[in-house]
């Protein structure tokens, strides 16, 4: 048995959660390959071959891989998925576009953002906002998986596996990228931060969510929201996080002002340590909270950054 895992990167770092994703095809068992497609992505490529578990880096270099379009990606992982029983990717936006190509190419059924593997045809997932878990088996020969990277600790450096390079698939040109408007900030990225503070409705305007990024610089963490400050205009769509926003992890997860509605639990409820401030004492996010403090959100914030 040998797995296929799509690695997701920028063509120069490996990114995050396909160390995560490592871990879960892990645990599967088998023989473990990462494919780096992209242009210039040789960095990529010795950083997955230096990583614990993986067997083989199967590296294609080509220009039409250089903006890591899923219509061009899929041709290439199906002309490879032969050879292999998995083949998974990270359940962030990439791997939800480009796994189901796969699945649909293939012409098999696709298990959606596992959080746990019970043996190599049968996993477990979240549904209905991560109230339920399912547990589910595919009968398929060969597997399309997403993983949910909060779900599996990242897989760690020590490997020295072998670098192949392989022939890129022929250009699909179903689509092109014609442009990208990226935020920058100097702060931790949201689905990788060890620390992050949301914010919610009660935070009252964007201007005062001014006080929620202080806490944040001050204990160098990512900042976040709920969707309710978001639908608000307080702070832009990519500090979402939730059901249909990010779902994150940290070790240390400060929710200000949010209510804990489900869609927002759904994508923070297995931060490690949380901790809640919220006037409202019945309010549903201290029902998940480590440490709650029942108070004004004006009054205790300022005084958190000052003690800081």
């Amino acid at each position: 048995m040998t797995i296929l895992v799509i690695a997701e990167h920028d063509n120069s770092a490996l990114g995050a959660s396909t160390l995560n994703t490592i871990s879960a095809a892990a645990q599967v068992g088998g023989d473990i390959h990462v494919l780096v497609a992209g242009s210039g992505a040789g960095e990529v490529a010795s950083a997955a071959a230096s990583t614990s578990g993986v067997a083989k880096v199967l590296h294609a270099e080509a220009d039409h891989y250089k903006d890591g379009v899923s219509a061009e990606i899929a041709d290439l992982v199906v002309s490879l998925a032969g050879d292999y029983s998995h083949i998974m990717a990270s359940a962030l936006s990439s791997g939800k576009d480009l796994a189901p190509r796969i699945a649909a190419l293939l012409d098999i059924s696709q298990v959606s953002d596992i959080i746990a593997v019970e043996s190599e045809d049968t996993f477990k997932r979240p549904i209905y906002a991560g109230n339920a878990i399912a547990t589910v088996q595919s009968t398929d020969a060969k597997k399309v998986i997403t993983v949910r990277p909060t779900g599996f600790d990242a897989a760690e450096a020590g490997g020295s596996a072998e670098i192949a390079t392989i022939e890129a698939a022929a250009v699909n040109g179903s689509t092109t990228v014609v442009g990208r408007e990226l935020t920058v900030s100097e702060r931790p990225d949201l689905g990788a931060a060890d620390i992050v503070v949301s914010g919610g409705r009660g935070v009252g305007s964007a201007e005062n969510f001014k006080i929620i990024e202080e806490l944040a610089d001050k204990l160098g963490a990512a900042v976040g929201a709920s969707r309710a400050a978001v639908d608000a205009g307080y702070v832009p769509n990519d500090y979402q996080v939730g059901q249909t926003g990010k779902v994150v992890a940290p070790n240390l997860y400060i929710a200000v002002g949010i209510s804990g509605a489900i869609q927002h639990l759904a994508g923070m409820k297995d931060s490690k340590v949380i901790v809640a401030i919220n006037k409202d004492e019945e309010a549903p996010i201290f029902q998940v909270a480590d440490y709650g403090l029942v108070a004004d959100l004006f009054d205790a914030v300022p005084e958190l950054v000052a003690a800081l």
